[in-house]
């Protein structure tokens, strides 16, 4: 009796499991990129790429309009670095001003323009009331001891819509 292709099946599901192996192993890696961002009525809440294996948590105040954010040392399990930018002066928002804030973070590789090295992160705040958008980076200096708090850079500004009046 003559032995058919389909009598091989352990032979055949062997065979593809290490194809299927080989195929991965060559492949390229690509990580996974992901930002999380969450909100109450008084402030948000987002996380941002640092480097390839840091992140740093940043804050959002709505009363204050003061973004702070902190990168968590991997090697000592301290917060390290501190950032801090009062968006509510770059949105040249009146004092009686009620501001909408939202903010979100993304991953953009930025070259650096000083002596630092720049954050693979950005945070972006939107205000509703200017209609606009800003963006800011930040240096990221890898030290285990906590270093004073660093100023934000304002990277760019759109407009989204026409600022609210009287708003």
């Amino acid at each position: 009796m003559e032995k058919r292709i389909t009598d091989f099946r352990t032979t055949w599901l062997v065979l593809g499991v290490l194809a299927g192996l080989c195929l991965s192993y060559f492949w390229p890696h690509e990580p996974a990129l992901a930002a999380t961002t969450d909100r109450s009525d008084k402030f948000a809440l987002a996380t941002s790429p640092v480097t390839g294996v840091l992140e740093g948590v940043f804050i959002l105040d709505f009363l204050t309009g003061r973004l702070q954010g902190h990168v968590l040392s991997n090697k000592v399990g301290k917060f390290s670095h501190a950032y801090y930018r009062n968006v509510a002066a770059d949105f040249e928002l009146e004092t009686r001003a009620k501001p909408v804030y939202a903010v979100v973070a993304g991953h953009t590789p930025l070259t650096s323009t000083g002596p630092g090295s720049m954050a693979q992160g950005v945070i972006y705040v939107a205000e509703l009331t200017t209609g606009s958008v800003n963006a800011y980076g930040f240096q990221y200096n890898e030290s285990d001891r906590p270093l004073p708090p660093q100023q934000m850079i304002p990277l760019d500004r759109f407009q989204f819509r026409e600022a609210l009046q009287g708003e």
